[in-house]
């Protein structure tokens, strides 16, 4: 079985897009059935082309990329102009069985022009931002994108979503548009937990995520300001940078947290269990998920979830088993949530072992079985 994927971004590039491919690559590796080409964004300059695996190549081209962690307009034009060509070259030399577009936006544009030219089929793995609604940020951008994503979601066969809530958005604007729901996992030998929540001393609250405003942490640092001015003993890892670094760092000033609230910046993958290990909760209060890796990372580690109610949400965290739920902006209820738990230490370790259980139908080989299986209907 040949495959094309196409990914604007791979790591180190991007985000949790990025990471998820790479997951299941790394799953898809050892099946002798599977032979596949990536077509990517390099990090430098020059085209570039690994060996990945025995029969996973990765195709880079370059895009001069300005930023590790996202990509601008100008990259994801670059990538569209340079993989489509490629892509095409690449079908008529050796054909492929199908093609695997990472995200509408470019990636599932360019299959969608590969199968016009060649009749390749594609499926669509919908990353979140390319659902009209998903980002505010975009809000202004989704009418003019439509048409392109409208074409590329009816030809695809079919999209793939993560979570129930991106198939009622994407469903909201097309209900005729095929969805097939495949959770994202989690690597639970990486992720494990750390020594149990001890019963004094503070609570050790993480947050794993960009520095942006749809993430939400300005709440959770309003929150963490809530709960100092009552006498709880919370400190604050916020994981990940983005550009709402210098505002946030002025609030927790302006609000006298500042040694409670510990900015980490940018940490490698490599090095991101051993903060989940050394946290007692975790919070992601952000407006939109698509079911986020890091909350999946986190129930791997066996922490406690604290989320808004958003995508991914229901599959991940059962309110009073293994966390709780609070709607976008409401700093009083994420403060009452996270003082329960300060106080009640023997709860915190109770949702905690309530995660870790959870987890476990996240795993990795169980969700690229899922993969394979899609990939023989294909």
């Amino acid at each position: 079985m040949r495959i094309l994927m196409l990914d604007n971004e791979f790591p180190p590039l991007g985000g949790g897009m990025g990471t998820t491919h790479e997951a299941l690559l790394k799953q898809f590796a050892p099946r002798a059935e599977l032979e596949i080409d990536v077509i990517t964004a390099a990090l430098g300059k020059e085209s570039q082309s690994e060996q990945f695996a025995e029969r996973i190549r990765l195709w880079k081209v370059p895009v001069n990329n300005r930023n590790l962690h996202h990509s601008s307009n100008r990259e994801l034009i670059a990538y569209t102009l340079q993989a489509l060509p490629l892509a095409l070259k690449l079908q008529r030399a050796q054909p492929y069985d199908f093609c695997f577009a990472w995200s509408a936006l470019p990636a599932g544009f360019i299959a969608r022009m590969v199968e016009w030219r060649t009749g390749l089929p594609y499926m669509v793995w919908v990353s979140g931002p390319d659902i009209p609604g998903f980002e505010q940020r975009y809000a202004r951008l989704y009418p003019l994108l439509w048409p392109l994503l409208k074409t590329t979601w009816r030809h695809a066969k079919p999209l793939i979503a993560k979570c129930k809530q991106e198939v009622d958005m994407i469903h909201a604007c097309d209900p005729n548009i095929p969805v097939h729901i495949i959770p994202n996992g989690v690597d639970l030998n990486s992720f494990s937990p750390g020594a149990p929540v001890p019963d004094d001393g503070p609570l050790k609250l993480i947050c794993v995520a960009r520095l942006i405003e749809r993430k939400g942490q300005r709440h959770l640092i309003q929150a963490v300001q809530a709960l100092v001015a009552c006498g709880m003993d919370v400190t604050l890892d916020l994981v990940g940078t983005g550009d709402a670094l210098p505002q946030y760092q002025k609030l927790a000033s302006d609000l006298g947290i500042m040694e409670r609230v510990n900015f980490a910046g940018y940490v490698s993958r490599q090095e991101i269990p051993q903060w989940y290990a050394a946290a007692h909760v975790f919070v992601l209060p952000s407006y939109n998920e698509g079911m986020a890796l890091a909350a999946l990372e986190a129930l791997g580690a066996g922490l406690p979830l604290v989320l808004t109610r958003t995508g991914g949400t229901e599959e991940l965290a059962q309110a009073g088993e293994n966390g709780y739920i609070f709607e976008w902006g409401d700093v009083d209820a994420l403060a009452q949530h996270l003082k329960r738990l300060a106080q009640d230490r023997e709860l915190t370790r109770k949702m905690a072992r309530a995660s870790r259980a959870r987890a476990k139908r996240f795993s990795w080989p169980k969700i690229a079985a899922e993969y394979i299986e899609l990939f023989a209907r294909m």
